[in-house]
């Protein structure tokens, strides 16, 4: 289904959604309501709504812990994401997991993980099954291009490969792995450059846009589903907030975070709408429904109930 001007207005309040749970997110850190580690992906809302929609419902993802956008994105519940985050039962993980295991299987997102790179190789797993099972299902992994320095990474390019799996992996490449620019730890920066020599099918984009990424991985898609080679889409972007919560950045100038805030994908978007015939009116109207939606959410996840002590002892597997 095409990215038309209608749909575009939709995956424009989807970014803002997306960008302001995470605003309200780091007021409830603030605040002392939410404890623990928080990844925010300001910045990187078009490689999630770009890429997420593109996909079918049953199409499978994993996504890294900054992956409150792709989650929800994919399909994730706002209230059951924003009960999560403040540990309560009616968290998409009973409020167990917190912020980096976003996890609901019923919109096919298998889950954000912890360790770099880790849901790559779950990806090539479902997409493994999928082939199989001779089901028409893809399976799409995000990661960041820190994550391409990793084993399980390059064991995972070399079987997709040679099993031909209906897999794609879009690296959010941000510049920076953690605090660290990518340049000072990586030989060849162009991540796709590296997946290229493993044979994969490899595309760089711009991940500012969100039409330009819903268009490669749509296509993407048609191609692992008729069972050609695995795709590697390079997203260029920027983290416009620091690596975590109390990240001090000291690592890059604000003159270069104000920079790269005059390109980021939610200013873009609305431009272009402007571009295809909407008002400002129609862009506020846009912003107050994701304003709406994301006070419903956390009203419903200030309201719900945290687990009981017992629950601790339950959905755990050893």
């Amino acid at each position: 289904m095409p990215l038309t001007p209608e749909r575009l207005q939709d995956a424009y309040r989807q970014m803002l959604v997306i960008r302001k749970f995470e605003e309200a997110i780091r007021n409830l850190y603030q605040q002392g309501k939410i404890r623990g580690s928080f990844h925010p992906c300001v910045g990187q809302e078009a490689t999630a709504v770009g890429g997420c929609w593109a996909l079918r419902k049953d199409d499978y993802m994993t996504c890294t812990y900054r992956g409150h956008g792709h989650a929800l994105a994919k399909g994730l519940s706002v209230r059951a994401a924003m009960a999560e985050m403040l540990g309560k039962v009616t968290g998409c993980s009973k409020g167990k997991g917190g912020s980096m295991h976003f996890t609901d299987p019923s919109v096919g997102l298998l889950g954000a993980n912890a360790i770099v790179a880790a849901g790559v190789p779950h990806a090539a797993g479902a997409a493994l099954a999928s082939q199989l099972q001779k089901k028409d299902n893809v399976a799409l992994a995000y990661f960041g291009e820190g994550a391409v320095n990793q084993g399980v990474f390059l064991e995972t390019l070399n079987l997709a490969v040679i099993w031909k799996l209906p897999l794609i992996l879009v690296c959010e490449n941000n510049l920076y792995s953690e605090m660290t620019p990518s340049h000072e730890t990586t030989s060849v920066v162009e991540t796709h450059k590296r997946a290229a020599s493993f044979g994969f099918e490899s595309i760089q984009v711009d991940g500012n846009d969100v039409e330009a990424i819903y268009n490669v991985v749509e296509q993407a898609t048609i191609k692992a589903r008729a069972g050609d080679s695995p795709i590697y889409i390079e997203a260029m972007t920027y983290r416009l907030w620091g690596h975590m919560m109390g990240d001090p950045e000291i690592y890059r100038t604000k003159e270069e975070v104000a920079k790269a805030k005059e390109n980021e994908p939610i200013i873009r978007c609305g431009k272009r709408l402007l571009e295809l015939g909407c008002t400002s009116d129609d862009l506020t109207r846009l912003e107050g429904e994701a304003e709406a939606i994301i006070a419903e959410a956390l009203q419903f996840a200030e309201s719900s109930a945290v687990p009981e002590p017992a629950d601790a002892f339950t959905d755990v597997f050893i």
